[in-house]
């Protein structure tokens, strides 16, 4: 039986991923039928620890997870390792005296807890005196209560995290009243900001990409552009040498690395890297979910009738981020890069084969399963490989990322 965990990056105010919120799915509906809370989070711990590889799932990250009164009071939190995820205590349990006991035994373990979609109420101050973290929801918060919050318990160490967060606007006035971590379809769909310049070392890497996009790939070029670069070298020499290649042997020159991976890993090596930079000063997810979706689309790509062209398939689902990484519209970057013009078409928003694809990943993203199924249908592709090779491009980008 197929198994399914939704999860949501959770950052802190330099953008960097801090955490996962994640959430049982029973299948591709993107609701759990029975509406049993404890049903819901007991099949997520089983799912997410005991069937699926949960550090590859989270990135190594901690994982928020809901848990009920009744889970909280049977001292199901202590399955899970205290340093690897978060407490989060649903707004529906009432603080009694066996609720309160259990979280208080949880914080004398060392487990961190959060208060999800939290509104004030004095009968709620023994959870807040042991709250690490409180969830306010900025779409049904009031601005003015936003802010008295914080005031209201600032005496508290209490992390305060705005969650549902829409838009560029909200993000800003979420941290401006102090808010320290951060959660919602913002980050996930970032806000565009024309016309900014390329820097002159975000240019470089874009050198780098055309070199290893051309048709006849040239080593002596690649290694003279990885060699003026530390980060590069570091990044080329550990990747080659980790555990995914079983080398018998280490490799220690540039070249050698270059010549073993050969030109369409070096491809991907270099996408990812270079992805990784050209986002510096933004979330770190944006470069994550871009490797998510180029490795998710590489292996769906057959399955829409693009057979053979993998490697333009990761390329589209890589740059269908671009745009937000560097703030520029999308048709000027692509003028720069040597892509296919079916691959531009595509990511412009033509319709054609590449575009399919493109909306199939995003949809997926999102949860849309009525475009889901019938991108699906529309291709015949079976239902449970999708979440398999989804899987398979986080497990990707995690090995990528350590």
């Amino acid at each position: 039986m197929d198994v399914f965990v939704a999860r949501q990056p959770i950052l802190d105010s330099q953008g960097h991923i801090h955490a996962y919120e994640l959430l049982f799915r029973e299948s591709m509906d993107n609701y759990f039928k029975s509406g049993d809370g404890d049903s819901a989070t007991s099949s997520l711990i089983s799912s997410s620890f005991f069937l699926m590889d949960f550090n590859k799932l989270t990135m190594g990250k901690p994982a928020f997870i809901n848990f009920t009164a009744n889970l909280l009071r049977e001292g199901m939190a202590t399955l899970l390792p205290k340093n690897q995820v978060v407490i989060e205590i649903l707004e529906d349990v009432d603080p009694d005296p066996e609720v309160v006991a259990a979280c208080k035994s949880l914080k004398e373990k060392g487990y961190q807890i959060a208060l999800d979609d939290f509104v004030f109420r004095p009968d709620y101050r023994s959870l807040i005196e042991l709250a690490d973290i409180i969830k306010v929801d900025f779409q049904a918060t009031q601005s003015y209560e936003l802010q008295a919050l914080i005031k209201r318990l600032n005496e508290l160490n209490i992390r305060f995290l705005a969650e549902k967060v829409e838009t560029l606007e909200e993000y800003e006035k979420a941290k401006d009243f102090g808010y320290g971590l951060f959660q919602g379809y913002f980050f996930s769909k970032p806000n565009i900001v024309q016309g900014k310049d390329i820097s002159s070392n975000k240019l470089n890497y874009l050198r780098l990409l055309q070199q290893v996009n051309s048709p006849d790939v040239d080593i002596d070029k690649l290694e003279k552009i990885i060699r003026a670069d530390i980060s590069l070298t570091y990044k080329l020499l550990k990747f080659i040498n980790s555990s995914a290649f079983g080398l018998n042997s280490q490799i220690s020159s540039i070249k050698q690395a270059l010549t073993l991976l050969g030109p369409k890993e070096v491809k991907k090596w270099a996408s990812v890297i270079v992805m990784g930079k050209i986002t510096d000063g933004k979330p770190d997810a944006l470069a994550i979910q871009s490797y998510v979706r180029a490795s998710f689309a590489e292996k769906l790509s057959a399955k829409v009738g693009l057979g053979g062209m993998g490697s333009n398939a990761f390329l589209l689902g890589l740059f269908s981020l671009i745009d937000a990484c560097l703030d520029r519209p999308l048709a000027e970057i692509l003028q720069e890069l040597p892509i296919e013009a079916p691959v531009k078409n595509a990511l412009l928003g033509q319709p054609n084969g590449y575009r399919y694809l493109l909306e199939l990943i995003v949809a997926y993203e999102q949860g849309n399963w009525s475009i889901v199924n019938r991108l699906l249908n529309k291709f015949s592709i079976k239902e449970e490989c999708v979440p398999q090779y989804y899987l398979q491009a986080l497990a990707e980008a995690h090995e990528l990322n350590q």
